[in-house]
């Protein structure tokens, strides 16, 4: 391991406000557990003129799930102790429960509940409250697929995991989770913040651009142990201290987070115990990133140069970007060039056959562009005829082939085609989620909106995909990771006439809808 440091590191460093331009940031860099570097600069609210600095309070969001599943190891070191607690929580659940370890790997089947809150009419700047999250937890009656078998990034596993942890410990989950692994960790402002509308400190997160203005960010929703946790850089330093000085310790929580988990066919999983298992530079690393409107996060620890990046911003930057540009300088390293290849004919639109999702590819500039997940998919050629890695795409026997490791998935895409009608308008309703929605045609548009039981939805414009199949935008939702398109494949009956709909998003599959009118 090189103890180097190049010149290059501080100019990239300095650099990063300007690379990365909002209100505020802060990052800092480590090795060994020393501090190579801390930079913050900007404004932890710009309106007040309160400076960023290292003691600035900023919402980590979804970096809280390692956090939660290390008081669960250290609650219950066998975490099947907490399988019958998640069954209980489900009580109209119609197969087979995940058990605490799926949930906490991501493998657990469920449908994401910020994606299907807006199904029941959340307003997306609306209120959500721990009653909200129960009942909409309590409804489930369905799976989008058999637990261990694929990976579906869903955050009520988190809050599922620290709910049954306060009720089981007796205490509350803040204090239980400052008292067991803030403090001990060294991390004195760190704490739970579940009201999203009330930051500790005061610090504001900004939503927009240089070019469309920054803006106060208004988030009212209320959560725990899926992205509840609120730091400094400060603290992000000393859980990174904290990581490195027990990573030899094969006993640590953060060790036994890290280690290799599998899916029931035992294949490698990249997402275990609330931790990616990704590359970074071509390095073996473990960490994650975080995301609500006016904030993002992201931070991660490289074990075999026991290197270390966190980087906090207040606004909609990429903090990941952020973090890999500092650590390249760090190397002296740049990422390859992607190979040169002519984009392939597979433009054109499909639908995945095991989620039902809609799905385009379109031609770049030595790349394909997918469009699957919320966001879309720039895949550079690999010199072999195919596109990306993960996810990656090729030519199979005439069929595009998508292959996604980190979800399990390995599927030959169905092409579609044609243009769906106008007749599919009216009323649908979801049994599951007792929520409705609404189709109608206003003047040759088609347009949809959702309602149930948390408020009544916007309509939206449908976008035509294929053959009775129409795409729902929904960019924003209550939670940064909105869902995206969601699919509304329309069901006919032998008489042709609309029975019903199949509704599904990346973040919630399979949702089925029978007209009512």
């Amino acid at each position: 391991m090189s103890t180097h440091i190049p010149a290059a590191f501080d100019a990239a460093i300095a650099n990063l406000p300007r690379r990365y331009v909002g209100p505020g940031g802060a990052i800092a860099v480590l090795r060994e557990g020393e501090v190579l570097a801390k930079h913050v600069w900007g404004w932890a609210d710009a309106e007040r003129r309160i400076p960023f600095t290292a003691e600035t309070m900023t919402l980590v969001c979804s970096i809280t799930k390692q956090f939660t599943c290390a008081l669960m190891l250290d609650q219950f070191p066998d975490p099947s102790a907490l399988d019958g607690d998640v069954r209980r929580m489900m009580p109209l659940l119609g197969s087979a429960a995940p058990d605490a370890l799926r949930l906490a790997h991501n493998q657990s089947g469920l449908r994401d509940y910020w994606a299907t809150a807006m199904l029941c009419g959340a307003p997306i700047e609306g209120r959500f409250t721990d009653f909200d999250a129960r009942r909409l937890i309590a409804r489930t009656s369905s799976l989008q697929f058999r637990p261990g078998t694929r990976y579906s990034y869903c955050n009520q596993n988190f809050r599922i995991l620290s709910d049954i942890i306060q009720e089981r410990a007796g205490r509350d989950y803040a204090e239980l989770l400052r008292e067991r692994i803030l403090v001990p960790a060294g991390m004195p402002r760190a704490r739970l913040a579940a009201d999203t509308s009330n930051v500790p400190g005061g610090t504001v997160g900004y939503e927009g651009t240089v070019e469309s203005g920054f803006r106060p960010a208004i988030n009212n929703i209320i959560w725990t142990g899926d992205a509840g946790l609120a730091c400094s850089i400060e603290d992000m330093i000393a859980w990174e201290q904290h990581i490195d000085a027990t990573w030899d310790d094969q006993a640590s929580r953060y060790r036994r987070q890290a280690a290799p988990v599998h899916f029931a066919d035992g294949r490698t999983a990249s997402y275990g115990f609330g931790l990616s298992r990704m590359k970074i530079l071509g390095r073996e690393a473990t960490g994650h990133g975080g995301g609500l409107r006016g904030w993002r996060s992201f931070r991660f620890y490289i074990p075999s140069e026991r290197i270390s990046v966190a980087c906090l911003f207040n606004h909609m930057a990429d903090p990941r970007a952020a973090a890999l540009d500092a650590l390249a300088a760090l190397f002296g390293e740049k990422a390859p060039p992607a190979a040169s290849a002519p984009a392939p004919d597979w433009s054109g639109r499909y639908i995945e056959p095991e989620t039902g999702l809609a799905l385009r590819v379109e031609p770049a500039e030595n790349a394909v562009k997918l469009h699957f997940a919320p966001h879309p998919d720039l895949l550079g050629g690999n010199g072999d005829g195919s596109f990306g890695t993960s996810p990656r795409l090729s030519a199979e026997g005439g069929a595009v082939r998508m292959q996604r490791p980190l979800d399990n998935i390995d599927t030959t895409l169905t092409p579609v085609s044609g243009t769906p009608g106008l007749d599919v308008a009216g009323t649908y309703r979801s049994t599951e989620y007792g929520a409705d929605l609404t189709v109608i045609n206003a003047g040759g548009g088609l347009y949809a909106a959702c309602s149930g039981e948390l408020g009544i939805g916007a309509m939206q414009a449908l976008l035509p995909h294929a053959q009775d199949i129409w795409l729902m935008p929904c960019p924003r939702a209550l939670d940064h990771s909105a869902p995206g398109d969601w699919t509304l494949a329309f069901r006919r009956g032998a008489d042709g006439e609309v029975t019903g709909i199949e509704v599904g998003c990346w973040l919630a599959r399979h949702i089925e809808y029978e007209r009512v009118a």
